[in-house]
């Protein structure tokens, strides 16, 4: 088990919050994971760390079939810019490579908005890659105490 994986699976235990982390090949896309997990897009949420102008983050999670809608999540965090970090960026801000980040497990636990649209058992990001998360939104809601919006397009 990697380190990012089990930073994953400490942090949900810490927070009350019941995941399984399940191996399954390397994806090169959203779509390509999706069809690995047998499951539509918008199961698997898009975990995006963006970087606010002070220099802190906030998480936005978003359905895979969605796009981050800009102009809802800068004026749902009052922000006049908000933008995506480089890879090294996003790592140093949440000890996760691109294409693993979630929240859970995070080196910093920033503020997290999940889109209105999120429902259910979802998949995300585990900490590694060749890793999913599956958990329950409500769950997840509740034990980051996240902010529930509409971000998405």
């Amino acid at each position: 088990m990697t380190d990012g994986v089990q930073r994953v699976l400490e942090d949900a235990a810490a927070r009350g919050i019941a995941i399984e982390v399940v191996e399954r090949p390397e994806a090169r896309s959203l779509e390509e994971a999706a069809a690995i997990l047998g499951v539509d897009p918008a199961v698997i949420v898009k975990s995006l760390v963006i970087k606010r102008s002070d220099g802190t983050f906030v998480f936005a999670l978003v359905p895979g079939d969605r796009q981050l809608s800009w102009p809802k999540l800068r004026a749902l965090l009052g922000a006049n810019k908000l933008q995506l970090p480089d890879a090294a960026v996003a790592f140093a801000a949440t000890g996760h490579e691109r294409g693993t980040i979630t929240p859970l497990g995070s080196t910093t636990a920033w503020p997290v908005v999940v889109d209105d649209r999120v429902r259910g058992r979802i998949a995300m990001g585990a900490g590694a890659h060749g890793r999913s998360a599956w958990v329950e939104v409500d769950d997840l809601v509740r034990g980051l105490d996240a902010t529930v919006a509409d971000i998405s397009d």
